[in-house]
């Protein structure tokens, strides 16, 4: 992938916005019409709804990590001096920060980047939560936070296990990456068959873990084009809602954040156009929790997610498909805190005759 001629009409910032445009484009059209969710599918799993929430997210993430892991095998990109392995990782952040995340988005009825499609595709329940998450991540990330971050953060870090690579830790090659890829696609195609799950749904998750590909293909391809050095990166959403904010307030400079999350939105938003399912929802309709509920989720998820380096796609697609243990830490963490507060709010509604207000459609 030659971008030298991009980068010399447009330079090397721009050049990654475009990028992150195009990829978040795509991540945002995809989404929308798979309706992909971690906590959507934590709740399948739970038995709140059938196997298609499930199976959709599974292949999501198997074809994340069997892309990028045959990438890496394949010698097309190097994720060894990004962020991931080049420094220490915290573990402490990764499980206290996930297991907030996890708790916030069922609390706000979806992880980030499904509440940004769902307030793209007119859901002001979705806006309401995504501004208090970025005014939460923006604090966390630099602002009156970060001293509760860091001093979580700095308990237990990958430098205490020896490092951050979980194909180093078994002492297994690169091709083992690469087989435990193929196995999970397996079981991925397995719930796909069970939950009787379509097959443009079941494409839609798919290209949910190429775009992600994409993104590590993209970034490290400029990353060894541009004149100032850059880390290889993919999808994530929590972060680009940080400094999209600090862009906001006169900081920084448009990026492959920014793109992100501009494509992502106007994406969601021409799918959900397209596909008649455009809608005004408010906090006003029938069986919806209070907004005092929304609010604490979503200030649970901008600070869990900022403390956990990455959102469920962040941390679970993009870190976890290189198999950094301490994204692997963070998707598990995220996976039971949203299990657990599940189960309280099960238990709450048990003896109430409407259980709507504690499982409501989104």
């Amino acid at each position: 992938m030659d971008l030298v001629p991009l980068i010399d009409l447009i330079g090397e910032p721009y050049t990654a916005l475009v990028g992150g445009l195009v990829l978040g484009l795509a991540f945002g059209v995809f989404a929308q019409r798979s309706r992909y969710c971690t906590r959507s599918a934590v709740l399948s799993a739970l038995g709140e709804s059938d196997l298609k929430p499930l199976a959709t997210w599974a292949a999501g993430f198997a074809a994340a990590i069997l892309a990028v892991q045959a990438l890496l095998g394949a010698g097309l990109i190097d994720v060894a001096e990004t962020r991931f392995f080049s420094t220490a990782q915290s573990l402490s952040g990764a499980l206290i920060g996930g297991l907030l995340f996890g708790i916030g988005m069922v609390l706000a009825r979806g992880c980030v980047s499904r509440l940004l499609v769902l307030g793209a595709s007119g859901n002001l329940r979705g806006v309401f939560s995504i501004a208090i998450i970025a005014v939460t991540a923006l604090a966390t990330y630099s602002g009156l936070l970060v001293p509760l971050r860091d001093g979580i953060g700095a308990f237990w870090s990958t430098a205490a296990i020896g490092g951050n690579d979980l194909l180093a830790h078994a002492g297994l090659e690169r091709s083992a990456g690469i087989g435990l890829g193929v196995i999970l696609a397996v079981v991925a195609l397995g719930f796909a068959l069970k939950a009787r799950l379509s097959l443009w749904r079941l494409m839609g998750g798919v290209m949910i873990g190429l775009t992600v590909a994409a993104g590590w293909y993209f970034t490290w391809q400029l990353s060894t084009q541009v004149f100032e050095p850059i880390q290889a990166e993919s999808l994530s959403f929590i972060r680009p809602l940080a400094t999209s904010s600090e862009l906001a307030l006169g900081s920084g400079m448009a990026g492959l954040d920014q793109g992100v999350l501009i494509g992502a939105i106007l994406g969601a938003f021409l799918a959900a156009l397209v596909s008649g399912e455009f809608r005004i929802s408010t906090f006003s309709e029938q069986g919806v929790p209070s907004i005092w509920r929304y609010a604490a989720g979503s200030v649970l998820m901008g600070f869990g997610g900022i403390l956990a380096v990455g959102c469920t796609i962040g941390a679970g697609l993009t870190g976890g498909s290189v198999l950094a243990v301490s994204s692997l830490t963070g998707l598990a963490s995220m996976v039971a805190g949203a299990a657990l507060a599940q189960l309280v709010l099960r238990t709450i509604g048990s003896g109430s005759a409407r259980t709507a207000a504690v499982i409501p459609a989104e």
